[in-house]
């Protein structure tokens, strides 16, 4: 699903003397099918466009394209509840959403809702496990039984059995251990794979280079820069402007051509990283 936002801007408490501008005049576009992550400090707006796409806040001024659906200032909640069930949108902590006894029930909780018969939804569920590497003797357990990151991959299995178009991700794998995180980034990876679209707001700048095909940096409420993570990644002096943190593997590269190391840091992740040292000791033996 193609995302494109037209000149949007956003207010919180709109006409009160707390008005808060969170966005303003802020334009890009979300490729069909690509992976785009947005950045930038706290306060900078990108919890508030993650909303915005979801239709969750209507924008002040501009329109939304999603798809075949226009948001506006306009738009009424019987055309976004049908846009809605294209969307999956995974919050902060997402575990949390989860309440019934068992982990079947609070799977099968969104498909009944919209009417889909209980055994079709079950059957939804079972499929739905695996998708997240979970196995099927997890349907009748508590959720308050399982790991935080079993939990975690719970809830992300309870928006993906809608099988929605387009994935919103709001920081997916905070308060995670490594491996937990890896996995998850890994799912997410798998899907968009497979053709879904994904947005996710992030503060893991390791997951933002490794993962995302585009990258829009927000600054105040407006569009600061939008480029691939190697146009983002390769200006530390603008990386240092906006608060960002350079990605682990890219500033170990950079270390190591200072000291003479000859690396080519125009690496994304660590697994490119021990390539890259790899084959410099590989140029390395062949010469003597």
């Amino acid at each position: 699903m193609e995302i494109n936002f037209r000149n949007v801007s956003f207010s919180y408490q709109l006409n009160t003397p707390f008005s808060t501008a969170a966005l303003k005049d802020v334009s890009f576009d979300i490729p069909d099918g690509s992976f785009t992550s947005i950045v930038g400090h706290t306060g900078s707006g990108k919890s508030t466009v993650l909303q915005l796409i979801d239709g969750l806040l209507i924008p002040e001024k501009g329109h939304i394209q999603a798809g075949s659906f226009q948001m506006n200032s306009g738009s009424n909640a019987k055309h976004l509840k049908k846009f809605r069930k294209n969307v999956g949108f995974i919050f902060q902590f997402s575990e949390n959403q989860l309440f019934e006894e068992t982990v079947e029930k609070d799977l099968i909780f969104g498909p009944k809702n919209f009417g889909v018969e209980e055994k079709i939804a079950k059957e939804k569920a079972r499929k739905v496990l695996k998708t997240v590497n979970l196995p099927e003797s997890f349907l009748q357990k508590s959720p308050l039984d399982l790991s935080g990151g079993q939990r975690r991959r719970v809830a992300i299995a309870s928006i993906l059995i809608s099988d929605p178009q387009l994935l919103l991700l709001d920081e997916p794998v905070i308060g995670l251990d490594p491996g937990s995180k890896d996995e998850i980034m890994n799912l997410f990876s798998r899907l968009n794979q497979q053709g879904k679209t994904i947005v996710m707001v992030s503060h893991e700048m390791d997951d933002v280079a490794d993962y995302s095909d585009q990258i829009i940096v927000l600054n105040a409420g407006r569009i600061s820069k939008v480029g691939s993570p190697e146009e983002i990644f390769s200006d530390e002096s603008y990386l240092r402007k906006e608060k960002l943190r350079l990605p682990s593997a890219i500033d170990f590269a950079k270390q190591l051509k200072k000291v003479g190391f000859p690396i080519n840091v125009s690496i994304k992740n660590k697994r490119e990283l021990l390539r890259e040292i790899k084959k410099q000791f590989e140029i390395k033996k062949d010469k003597k």
